[in-house]
């Protein structure tokens, strides 16, 4: 299997963004910038993987699996780091980072599924 150079730099962002919200969390603070902009560089990211997959798409590359599940995916891992600033803008306590935190882990896990479509990788 052939690894996608966005999936990693995705694996790196949510990763980074997760580090940073969870640390937030457990040294007490509520949500601010860097915390906040970590989840923002998660959904930037979703934007240039989106803009990237039109492009290969429609320049002849197949999807190995259901187009509808892969774009289903994206739309649904682009939402999820909305709705968790959108959660810790209304709510300032320091539980709001480990909502901003779920955001880095749910879209790697949501990112590795459309790899595998993407590649055509069985699950098992």
């Amino acid at each position: 299997m052939v690894i996608d150079p966005l999936f990693i730099v995705g694996t790196i962002v949510c990763l980074v963004s997760t580090v940073l919200c969870i640390g937030a969390a457990v040294l007490r603070h509520g949500p601010n910038d860097l915390t906040i902009l970590s989840v923002a560089a998660v959904e930037l990211f979703l934007i240039i993987y989106a803009v990237a997959a039109v492009i290969r798409q429609t320049g002849g590359e197949t999807l190995n699996g259901p187009a509808w599940e892969f774009w289903g995916y994206l739309f649904t891992a682009a939402v999820i780091p909305i709705g968790a600033v959108w959660w810790s803008l209304m709510d300032r306590s320091r539980w709001s980072n480990l909502v901003l935190g779920a955001v880095g882990i749910t879209v790697f896990v949501m990112l590795f599924r459309m790899e595998q479509i993407w590649d055509g990788v069985p699950l098992a």
